[in-house]
């Protein structure tokens, strides 16, 4: 009998990376560093069996003072977990950013590609992708027979992005590796090509089996309903939220955001309004860079220079995490920017990944926010501090019970904290910032509104569209936030996949904003704001409603 939470915690571990090989990619653990998962109804019930009886295992236990919150988030985490499997979600996942399609990338990405030796264990992964994306298929096939069915959008995307990963001269995802593979080992290796070949086969097959067999029985239908919305809300925040409050305050936030955009804009060009500014600031030389190369050169020194600025001052960053690094994303994925971790004995870095959709133009005015948001103090700051934290916090803590309120309210609440310290002086800057945060609340009524077929409230945005569509909902965030159609489509299309996720931007922020004000007026005038984040940085990964717990606080306002 497992004696205590951490214990129980380290066991599950290890075996959970035995049965997951991209979770123990993500750490630089686990003895196959070629393993796939396998995405049948054995391999998923594999998983979830360990997920139950660790469950089981967990609730028997009294945990000690210093366990209390830990198993109150290995708890929940598990439980959140099991209600998904047991509602027969893994039967149905298809999306444009997380199903395992996009997942098997996301594991070769994370490999390390240095000597001959690291890429011939590339090529035995990518041998492996076929097997793979096979046991996937079998599980949609058995989500076809038991009508558990994604909905018609997400698996024209999901074959789309899969034909756009493997078809040459796009330059498809198989392109760009081999030819990274070339520019590190001069000598030619036909086994690597024909592994990429092998692979993007698994890949077009892949779409094949959604355009010809998978499409067919799906539905028109985008809105996941109610019930599927609170498995999620719960799963991406731990912690509930009402969805008719949260919808409401949204498009309060989004109202006051706006009101500060038309200054910021009014100082930027008097009397031209919103619009007419970001389209100036598009086009502005003085805040555009052109190519790539020079873009991810400029998000580096972004990095790098905030790390300098607050570490020691408004934060302490441990010497093995000032590093971080900015990459361009591989073709084949969503449009968003997103990071990945640092491996557990952080000897590969945290990293930012840039998809450019195949552009060359990028202005700054509504980077720079993006860039604290992904690094520092956003997302590498806290993730990277909880994995340098290590074995002083508990597996679920430090890696496993990651959820999305916690995590990108923070990176959120990591933005506005910059403008609060004086980061975003320029207006145009500041502009950018704001339409971040516009962003992200137009998010919390669209994927709100559009899973629960809510009405939308009159008088209070001119620009809110008179019902929801996915249509609507394209052009509601463009108007509201100035991002171009092609990223604005990819964000609804996301959001209907994925429901909820959009949500716990804002609500987490929110939540995050409301903890540090009651701790605030708690402490009165021994509150001190630095020790309020080393305070919330060294509990590790929590759900929201464990990050109030350790604060004494509520997640409510």
């Amino acid at each position: 009998m497992t004696g205590s939470i951490n214990e129980l915690a380290e066991e599950y571990l290890a075996r959970r990376v035995r049965l997951d090989p991209i979770l123990a990619t993500e750490l630089g653990a686990g003895d196959d560093p070629a393993g796939l998962p396998d995405y049948s109804a054995d391999g998923v019930g594999a998983r979830a069996e360990l997920d139950r009886s660790t469950l089981a295992k967990a609730q028997a236990i009294e945990a000690t003072d210093t366990e209390v919150i830990a198993g109150q988030l290995m708890i929940e985490r598990l439980s959140t977990g099991l209600a998904l499997h047991d509602a027969g979600e893994w039967m149905a996942e298809v999306n444009v950013i997380a199903s395992p399609q996009h997942q098997i990338k996301h594991a070769i990405d994370l490999m390390p590609r240095t000597t001959q030796e690291d890429w011939e264990t590339v090529a035995e992964r990518l041998r492996r992708v076929a097997a793979s994306l096979e046991s996937y298929e079998q599980s949609l096939r058995l989500g076809l027979q038991r009508g558990l069915i994604a909905s018609q959008r997400q698996a024209l995307e999901a074959a789309r992005l899969a034909r756009q990963t493997a078809t040459p001269g796009g330059p498809s995802y198989f392109e760009e590796l081999l030819a990274s593979y070339h520019r590190s080992q001069p000598k030619s290796n036909m086994d690597f090509e024909a592994a990429c070949q092998e692979a993007a086969s698994a890949y077009l097959g892949l779409a094949t089996f959604f355009e010809q067999e998978y499409l067919p029985q799906t539905i028109a239908v985008d809105g996941v309903g109610p019930e599927r919305w609170r498995l999620y809300c719960q799963l991406f925040n731990g912690a509930t939220f009402d969805p008719q409050e949260s919808y409401r305050w949204g498009f309060e936030e989004l109202h006051r955001i706006r009101r500060d955009m038309e200054i910021e804009a009014n100082n930027i060009l008097p009397g031209a309004g919103i619009d007419a500014v970001i389209a100036h600031l598009d086009h502005d030389p003085a805040l555009v860079i052109h190519g790539a190369d020079a873009f991810a050169l400029w998000n580096q020194q972004v990095l790098d220079g905030a790390v300098a600025v607050l570490n020691g001052v408004h934060f302490d960053i441990p010497a093995p995490i000032q590093r971080v690094e900015a990459m361009l994303a591989p073709a084949g994925g969503a449009a968003a920017m997103y990071y990945t971790p640092p491996s557990m004995d952080l000897s590969r870095p945290g990293r930012t990944w840039y998809p450019t959709q195949g552009r060359t133009a990028f202005p700054l005015w509504n980077e720079l926010t993006t860039v604290y948001h992904e690094g520092v103090p956003g997302h590498h700051l806290q993730i990277g501090y909880t994995t340098w934290l290590g074995e002083r916090l508990n597996p679920f803590q430090r890696i496993l019970g990651g959820s999305s309120g916690h995590i990108e309210g923070w990176a959120l609440y990591a933005e506005r904290l910059m403008d609060e310290l004086g980061f975003f002086e320029e207006s145009s800057y500041r502009l950018g910032m704001l339409a971040s945060q516009a962003f992200r609340a137009a998010r919390v009524v669209i994927d709100i509104g559009l899973h629960h077929g809510y009405s939308i409230p009159r008088n209070v945005l001119a620009e809110a569209p008179k019902r929801w569509t996915r249509e609507s909902a394209v052009e509601f965030l463009r108007a509201v936030t100035g991002i171009d159609s092609i990223f604005a489509t990819s964000e609804i299309d996301r959001y209907l996949g994925w429901p909820a996720q959009a949500t716990s931007y804002k609500l987490g922020e929110r939540a995050w904003l409301a903890i540090r004000e009651q701790v605030r007026q708690l402490r009165g005038p021994d509150f001190n704001l630095k020790q309020f984040h080393h305070q919330a940085l060294s509990l590790g990964f929590v759900g929201l409603d464990q990050l109030a717990s350790a604060f004494s606080v509520s997640t409510t306002t």
